[in-house]
């Protein structure tokens, strides 16, 4: 579902804006419509965070620009709780923006992609707070890729030993 919204998004949205669509998160802004936060890098190399807005006429998808912002202006990513599995996060430019994504995993999906262009584009000191950074980094062991597996991978592997130790003979 997400790979056929996120090819409508650039086919319909960002390659006439003459944009390359990095990342898509679904957000919680309003109740009636359906709202976006997207990473894009235009042709001058420039990074914009773009909230779109989503909705239909008859059996046509409609996509509108309702915010855009220079990744140069972005200050920092407050992600609340590094301890707690939340979907909320703070966007700080000379205004905040509370946000709501769809998931955590989405949520540290977005702070990765824009940690990652930060340091491919802008090499700007970007402070991304209260994420855990095992997931943020991707020089980290648990990097991939695959972006909303890590959560997975990891429990995967707490459950991978759980499973050797209870295996193992305790000693009489």
């Amino acid at each position: 579902m997400s790979s056929l919204v996120k090819e409508d998004l650039e086919k319909k949205l960002f390659k006439p804006l003459s944009q390359n669509l990095y990342e898509f998160i679904e957000i919680e802004f309003s109740v009636q419509d359906r709202y976006y936060l997207c990473v894009s890098v235009t042709k001058n190399e420039e990074v914009k965070i773009i909230m779109v807005k989503h909705y239909r006429i008859g059996l046509d998808e409609k996509y509108e620009v309702t915010k855009k912002w220079s990744l140069n202006d972005l200050q920092m990513i407050d992600g609340k709780e590094a301890d707690t599995d939340n979907p909320f996060f703070d966007l700080h430019f000379k205004k905040v923006y509370s946000l709501e994504a769809y998931s955590c995993a989405s949520k540290y999906a977005f702070a990765r992609t824009v940690n990652k262009l930060n340091h491919a584009y802008l090499k700007k000191d970007l402070q991304i707070v209260n994420f855990d950074s095992t997931y943020i980094n991707d020089d980290s062991i648990w990097s991939s890729n695959n972006k909303d597996c890590l959560v997975l991978m990891r429990i995967c592997f707490y459950a991978f030993n759980l499973l050797c130790l209870s295996l193992c003979p305790l000693p009489l």
